[in-house]
């Protein structure tokens, strides 16, 4: 029995051990002397004491912080090797009788301390973004991998008319209906693993953006499926007034183009550019009174144009407009052509004699064309009139005085040739005592359709004909350099008339069409033919069109062409709306 109840304590000291030896808290037995004799691995790690040091030294010399106190159970804390313990004394009892022995526990209470400071975070995290997702102006539902609903906001509800009751714990397949829920972004999102983005019409007519974005785990597999719903109802108003907008536009444009000739249209200013209207508003402001004006800018930009516009808005518009040419006139038939001549003056000349051009714009204006290319010795006589308003006829001995306003233009730099001693100073300083510069037509883009509608109506009435011009034939001829400005454009509009046998003149009726661009868009055909230099802002949004139309070729979706872009997708949807680009997206879907 003795040998019996000695192994039954040996295995029982055994379990005892190792069960002190396994405990998490730190474990210290200390016998009726105060000495130490149990010091577990726990509270090796807790005090930084070794087993070895501690065993068999008195308690109170290895930890003093620790107070033995009273023979009854005491529980404290304590800071040891700087950690927060809870220390907790048992003394050993046995049938009602307190021994010695006493128990030594302890928990290390920072790590229990970090977690509840780590659970109210979460806590105030969790609450946190509740709190964002509820104050959310878009609706927000988030799924499982499979598509079972495990949180929506007030948003979703209110956008899509279905409760949160509705929707909370059910599988987003069972809130398929074939009238307002034909599809489910959450549904495809699981199935293609990718973000999607679909148009929507909800049960009571909002229409709304519904984006499902994956989230994976660490392992790359689907965790959860996010759902953002935007409302873009407005956005869809907006669009059918710009719509109709542009319809109207569309109809007075048409209504503009087939519109008879107006009796006044030639008397009228045709000019929509900035500048072109600040050089008519000089003329008109110069028109009466009795100035030389120097017209100038290259050829065919409408000089002559001006000239007439000046005379027929002043009070010599019922005299004579008498026009010429400087550089069309022989020089030595020059001086007889302005100044006329007398009888027998020279060998051919007329019995009676003859008038020249100033005596017959006598009372109205006489305008002398390409003034650069007047000979040296005329030039003299030009300037003897404009400092005297007298004339003199080939072979004549007296004057004449003429009431004769003087208009010149060219499009040589007169004061280079001063310079080069090809025109005389004096001269120049008479003529240029006001200045109109009319710029190229190339810099005056908005008078093109202006004057594309006005030469058209004239041709059509001079032919015969009712030709109607469309947008992609005046958005191409804007972007031509014009190097024979108004005059080309002209032309041009003429010959499309004549050799057009189409009632709407087309891209493939311009005279510079080529054969292999028969099948070629406006767009690409003005990107091809344009030579004019580009606004920083046309530039922009050529590239940002060009760049939206091959992403919405290769990405279905405007989620994903908005992830490629590194922009927002409403960003995107806006743009593709600006552009006209067709979306490819599907409709009724959530």
């Amino acid at each position: 029995m003795i040998e019996k109840a000695h192994n039954n304590l040996a295995e029982n000291l055994k379990i005892y051990k190792e069960c002190i030896a396994c405990s998490p808290n730190g474990v210290i037995l200390v016998d009726d002397g105060n000495k130490i004799i149990e010091f577990n691995e726990s509270a090796e790690i807790l005090t930084g004491i070794k087993k070895a040091v501690a065993l068999n030294q008195m308690f109170v010399d290895i930890l003093p912080q620790v107070a033995l106190g009273s023979y009854t159970e005491d529980e404290r804390r304590c800071t040891i090797n700087d950690r927060d313990l809870l220390i907790k004394k048992v003394f050993g009892y046995s049938e009602g009788i307190f021994s010695n022995y006493q128990i030594i526990i302890m928990q290390d209470l920072s790590a229990t301390v970090k977690l509840a400071m780590e659970i109210e975070k979460s806590q105030y995290i969790i609450q946190e973004l509740q709190m964002i997702l509820e104050g959310s102006f878009d609706g927000l539902l988030v799924t499982d991998k499979d598509g079972n609903v495990l949180m929506v906001n007030q948003a979703y509800g209110r956008l899509t008319a279905i409760s949160k009751e509705e929707m909370t714990g059910k599988n987003m397949r069972d809130l398929l209906n074939p009238v307002y829920m034909k599809n489910s972004v959450a549904l495809v999102v699981a199935e293609e693993k990718k973000p999607v983005s679909m148009h929507h019409t909800t049960r009571h007519g909002k229409n709304v953006i519904v984006t499902g974005t994956p989230v994976f785990d660490k392992d790359g597999n689907l965790y959860r499926i996010v759902i953002n719903l935007r409302d873009i109802s407005e956005i869809y108003k907006l669009r059918e007034e710009l719509l109709k907008a542009k319809a109207v536009e569309k109809l007075y444009f048409q209504k503009m183009m087939t519109q008879e000739t107006s009796a006044e249209l030639s008397s009228t200013i045709i000019a929509a550019n900035e500048k072109m209207c600040e050089v008519f508003s000089m003329a008109k402001r110069i028109c009466n009174y009795n100035v030389t004006v120097l017209i100038l800018g290259e050829s065919g930009v409408g000089k002559e144009e001006m000239a007439k516009f000046i005379h027929g808005n002043s009070v010599r518009k019922d005299a004579p407009l008498i026009a010429i040419n400087c550089g069309a006139i022989p020089e030595n038939l020059l001086e007889s052509e302005l100044f006329g001549y007398e009888k027998g003056a020279f060998t051919g000349a007329a019995k009676e004699g003859k008038k020249g051009l100033f005596e017959t714009a006598n009372g109205g204006t006489l305008f002398l064309d390409e003034i650069g290319d007047m000979p040296l010795s005329m030039q003299v006589k030009l300037l003897r009139f404009l400092e005297t308003r007298e004339i003199i006829r080939v072979g004549a001995t007296r004057s004449l005085s003429v009431d004769v306003r003087i208009l010149v233009a060219t499009n040589k730099d007169l004061w280079k040739m001063v310079e080069e001693h090809t025109f005389r100073e004096d001269l120049y300083y008479r003529l240029n005592v006001v200045q109109l510069n009319i710029p190229p037509l190339r810099n005056r883009i908005e008078d093109i359709p202006l004057l594309c509608l006005h030469f058209l109506q004239t041709y059509n009435k001079q032919y015969g004909q009712n030709k109607k011009l469309t947008y992609d034939v005046i958005k191409a001829l804007e972007v031509q350099p014009w190097r024979g400005n108004i005059r080309e454009l002209r032309n041009t509009i003429e010959k499309m008339v004549v050799l057009s046998n189409n009632e709407y003149l087309q891209l493939l009726d311009l005279p510079w069409h080529k054969n292999d661009t028969d099948n070629i868009s406006a767009d690409e055909f003005i990107t091809k033919n344009t030579k004019r230099i580009m606004t920083l802002n046309e530039a922009i949004e050529d590239v940002e069109k060009q760049i939206l139309s091959e992403a919405m070729k290769k990405y279905k979706s405007t989620r994903k062409i908005a992830d490629v872009l590194k922009i927002d997708q409403s960003t995107v949807v806006r743009k593709i709306e600006k552009y006209g680009l067709k979306s490819q997206e599907s409709n009724s879907a959530m």
